[in-house]
């Protein structure tokens, strides 16, 4: 811990805070942001009037840091550090620092719009962009101004160089850089796609499990479904293995759906004379650090979920990744130790077809379930169709379509006011849509 980046810049960023109400953090993979801002404020006295709150977008991410944070501090998990994700709250009274994952920050500010239980919020992996990150954006930017004479302070971190874009969200608040801690990283890519690229996951991991030394092994696939038949293909094949010839494997899968105890079990150490593999969604990009990893399979893949207001549908997606996706993934070889990255695509595909960056969630989702928490608040401040966003929804007919559903299910009236039920489905984490279907049997 010693040696992360980010505590070099302890006294910098504290002056920054204490003297502005947002600071933006471009902090590059291994600087420690996840782990060490929210201890830095703490040193300071920055929980005195108050939590600090920091988001995390996955709750494997949420549990995981805390549990490091608390490990750090030498406190028990569920006291002076905790957590809150859906359905776990582990958190007390003693709670000074708390991890929680943006959908639940979001539901808090229903009962307490001001966050007044919170001295600082942290908005981490802010690059990612879920649709909970941008309404939370447009939220305390709202707050900053309320609360400013109760020093109420943000700090938004980003892993990418959309800093600038966010500072001038904020009013040209400051943005300060500060640098990773990586090892090399070899990058290797096929000269063609895979027709399956299950099929050339699992050979690839194979082969490295074979020939190249010791090291942790995380491979990257878009889902759930993909990583059961991953995990067992891959099984079958090392029981068929000479024995003696290699040394031995555990290998864990690591998606959102399993259930908390089981995605402990990937960041635990392997037995002696053993390679650990994980097999993981997109949820491992950031955020997460599986010690010991040198070597990462990258499929090229992530599964989306997409909305089409003209049809009021969703598809769930299997696109190609971005070039800040791929950086992201090849980063996660070169944490502890120098590392390889196997890209199961062509450098051609990298530098031609991989845009970017990944498309804001707000962009192509249903802004239904959002525009019905924003009416739930009930603040006279906010416009709906004029609420402040880093970017715009991808048309204005995604908001007329998410009006028009709310109406068409009577949570908002003719007037656009919300009904008693539309109160009790805002406090619901489910889409609006689903809920109607729910109350009435599926039959509406």
């Amino acid at each position: 811990m010693a040696t992360l980046p980010i505590l070099q810049f302890e006294d910098k960023i504290i002056e920054t805070v204490e003297n502005n109400p947002v600071t933006v953090v471009i902090g590059e993979t291994g600087s420690g942001k996840s782990t060490q801002l929210s201890q830095m404020l703490f040193r300071r006295g920055f929980a005195v009037s108050g939590v600090i709150a920091v988001t995390q977008p996955p709750r494997v991410a949420a549990v995981s840091v805390a549990r490091r944070v608390a490990q750090e501090m030498d406190v028990r998990l569920g006291e002076e550090v905790g957590y809150a994700i859906r359905f776990e709250d582990r958190t007390c009274e003693k709670t000074k620092i708390k991890y929680l994952t943006d959908g639940v920050l979001l539901r808090e500010s229903l009962s307490n719009s001001e966050l007044s239980a919170y001295s600082v919020v942290i908005l981490d992996e802010a690059h990612e962009r879920s649709l909970n990150m941008d309404i939370l954006m447009g939220l305390v930017k709202r707050l900053v101004n309320m609360r400013e004479r109760l020093k109420f302070r943000v700090l938004i971190t980003f892993a990418t160089l959309e800093g600038e874009k966010v500072s001038s969200f904020f009013d040209g608040c400051p943005v300060l850089n500060v640098p990773g801690k990586l090892y090399p990283v070899e990058v290797f890519n096929t000269d063609e796609r895979p027709k399956s690229y299950v099929e050339a996951a699992l050979k690839k991991a194979i082969d490295i499990h074979v020939n190249e030394p010791e090291g942790e092994m995380l491979i990257f696939m878009t889902g759930q479904e993909d990583i059961e038949k991953l995990v067992m293909k891959f099984e079958e094949k090392v029981r068929n293995l000479e024995e003696g010839s290699v040394m031995d494997a555990v290998i864990y899968p690591l998606h959102g759906s399993l259930p908390p105890e089981l995605q402990v079990r990937a960041f635990s150490p392997p037995p002696p004379n053993c390679r650990r593999f994980i097999v993981a969604t997109n949820i491992a990009e950031t955020s997460l650090t599986v010690d010991g990893v040198v070597y990462v399979i990258d499929t090229g893949y992530v599964k989306q979920r997409q909305y089409n207001p003209s049809t009021g549908m969703y598809s769930l997606d299997v696109i190609q990744i971005s070039r800040v996706q791929a950086n992201q993934r090849a980063s996660r070889a070169g944490r502890t130790r120098p590392g390889k990255c196997y890209r199961l695509y062509p450098s051609e595909v990298y530098h031609d077809e991989f845009m970017e960056a990944a498309v804001p969630e707000i962009q192509r989702t249903s802004l239904a379930g959002s525009v019905l928490y924003l009416k739930s608040l009930d603040l006279p401040d906010i416009d709906i169709l004029t609420f402040d966003l880093l970017d715009p929804p991808s048309s204005y007919e995604s908001l007329s379509d998410a009006l028009r559903q709310l109406y068409l299910i009577d949570v908002i009236d003719e007037n656009g006011n919300i009904t008693r039920a539309g109160r009790t489905m805002a406090e619901l984490p489910l889409e609006p849509a689903i809920v109607v279907e729910d109350f009435d049997g599926g039959e509406r």
